[in-house]
């Protein structure tokens, strides 16, 4: 995935040969592997977008679910099948046309190609219908980019006529990555050091971003109906939540993962926390999950018997209350969709932060759209139990507490780590410190993290273990059957000091596990 210049700086000792590599001497501490897990287990987005979790459908006979056209019931029947299929082929030059109804369009987008902080952005993201029609720019008007997102339609459809269909275009340092979703194109140009499957990936999460405000159907029979449609004017006020979405993808490590992470808490605290809201919820028909979140990270997670939550769709979760301040304010009742989970319809939503003084913020979703007093009659009983059991205080005092640094694990060659169990799909690692504590420092680590697991995972060529040389880092990532590792250390770090780091790193780990990851599975 690197550049040209960082391959010559980098001394790739990644091989999978016995005697070219020290995995020999790396302790191999497996996590505990839980018998159910909550999540979805993912090695990363690609490889998930063939798995799903159950099917409502398959699961009517039990008595506890509800039949999947109530959980769909906001939906459309209509078919799903690509609009474009039965399109009529169409010239380069005809198709460069599409949608470009400014008068004066060309000098409208001269006006904002030619702006220098336009031109300087090192990302830039565009949605467009298959028709050419501007659906989101991250930066700069869509209205003045008519041309540009007409040209975008033009190459994607050119080809398409050939029957092929445009991934990736490399050019002078820049690339160009698109995604095609039916009647929606997502494209990024770039300049970044992220590969073309880490930039599908993002692009997948902004498509289950929309997919999420208006389910799969709505957005086909929309298009079916209307293949000029004008999507922003459902999309109104959903932009913020894009927005939100791609800063989360350019500066947290857990959509890279496909993992979340858990609030630290001792598992006798987060049990209890759990039991708590079990009684309070367990007699409520149709409640599909329960879900407690803080500090963008899971308190807990409970869910109906045989349901399953995908890492994708808590990562949506998150990003809906990290974007919306108006939680704070009044408990809401809000829609979403779960692609992963049912991209059909809606589940409803009861969302809400405990209290004014513990600002964790409770969700709790069902099938049922009248279920709104019983759910919030429940969250306060919930935060009336939790406050008697001064449960309020200990999720506070996580909240407040910093995080550990790495220099508090007695690992003095190593200055950052991310651990991932790929069993729970949940991930730890320390708060940042120096160098890495500037938002400079934080993008070049993830940087080199993006590096790292893209070599890994690389599709043809994918390796258990890579040892990165540099002048700024040395870097280390280990896949194994239960968990992933990436660690960052000491520039001039020695083989034989790397390889004791991680065994200390894994220990500290297997030790303390029970209160970074949640190894269960509640059910109600």
């Amino acid at each position: 995935m690197a550049s040209s210049k960082s391959e010559e700086d980098v001394d790739d000792k990644g091989e999978n040969d016995e005697g070219k590599h020290p995995e020999g001497n790396l302790l191999n501490f497996e996590p505990e592997v839980p018998v159910e897990s909550m999540l979805v287990p993912t090695d990363n987005f690609d490889s998930f977008e063939q798995e799903a979790p159950p099917d409502p459908a398959t699961l009517q006979d039990d008595d506890n679910l509800v039949e999947c056209q109530k959980i769909a019931r906001n939906t459309s029947d209509e078919n799903t099948e690509d609009p474009d299929k039965n399109g009529t082929s169409r010239s380069m030059s005809e198709l460069s046309l599409v949608s470009v109804e400014s008068s004066e369009p060309q000098q409208v987008d001269d006006e904002v190609s030619n702006n220098s902080e336009w031109r300087s952005q090192e990302k830039h993201i565009f949605i467009l219908s298959s028709a050419g029609k501007p659906i989101y720019s991250r930066h700069g008007s869509e209205d003045k980019l008519v041309t540009l997102f007409g040209v975008m339609q033009a190459l994607v459809s050119f080809i398409g006529d050939d029957g092929d269909t445009v991934r990736s275009i490399h050019a002078q340092g820049t690339l160009f990555v698109f995604l095609i979703k039916g009647p929606i194109i997502l494209a990024c140009v770039c300049k970044t050091r992220e590969s073309v499957s880490q930039i599908t990936v993002q692009l997948n999460y902004v498509y289950s971003q929309i997919v999420s405000v208006l389910t799969l159907e709505q957005l086909t029979r929309i298009y079916e109906q209307r293949r000029n449609y004008d999507l922003r004017r459902l999309l109104a006020g959903a932009e913020r939540l894009v927005d939100h979405l791609l800063i989360a993808l350019e500066t947290q490590p857990a959509l890279l993962l496909g993992a979340v992470q858990c609030l630290p808490l001792a598992s006798t605290t987060r049990d209890t926390i759990t039991s708590t809201i079990v009684s309070c919820c367990n007699k409520i028909k149709n409640l599909v999950f329960a879900i407690l979140v803080g500090g963008n990270q899971l308190v807990t997670l409970i869910r109906m018997k045989k349901f399953f939550l995908h890492p994708a769709d808590l990562h949506l979760i998150l990003n809906l209350v990290n974007s919306s301040e108006s939680f704070k304010a009044a408990e809401s009742w809000t829609p979403i969709c779960l692609p992963k989970f049912n991209s059909r319809g809606f589940l409803h939503a009861h969302v809400s932060y405990l209290a004014e003084d513990c600002q964790a913020c409770l969700l709790l979703l069902t099938v049922d759209p009248d279920l709104f007093f019983p759910l919030s009659e429940a969250k306060q009983k919930i935060v009336e139990k939790l406050r008697r059991a001064s449960l309020l205080q200990s999720i506070n005092a996580a909240l407040a507490h910093p995080g550990t640094p790495v220099s508090q694990l007695g690992v003095p060659e190593a200055r950052h780590f991310l651990y991932k169990c790929k069993a729970t799909a949940q991930f730890w690692g320390p708060v940042p410190a120096p160098p890495y504590q500037s938002s400079e420092g934080a993008k070049r680590l993830l940087d080199q993290y993006r590096v790292l697991h893209h070599r890994l995972h690389a599709p043809s060529q994918p390796l258990k273990l890579l040892y990165l040389q540099d002048h700024a880092e040395t870097m280390l990532g280990w896949i194994t059957t239960g968990f992933e590792l990436y660690v960052a250390f000491e520039p001039l770090v020695t083989k034989a000091n790397a390889i004791s780091a991680v065994n200390k790193i894994l220990r500290w780990i297997k030790k303390d596990e029970n209160g970074l990851f949640i190894t269960n599975a509640p059910t109600f």
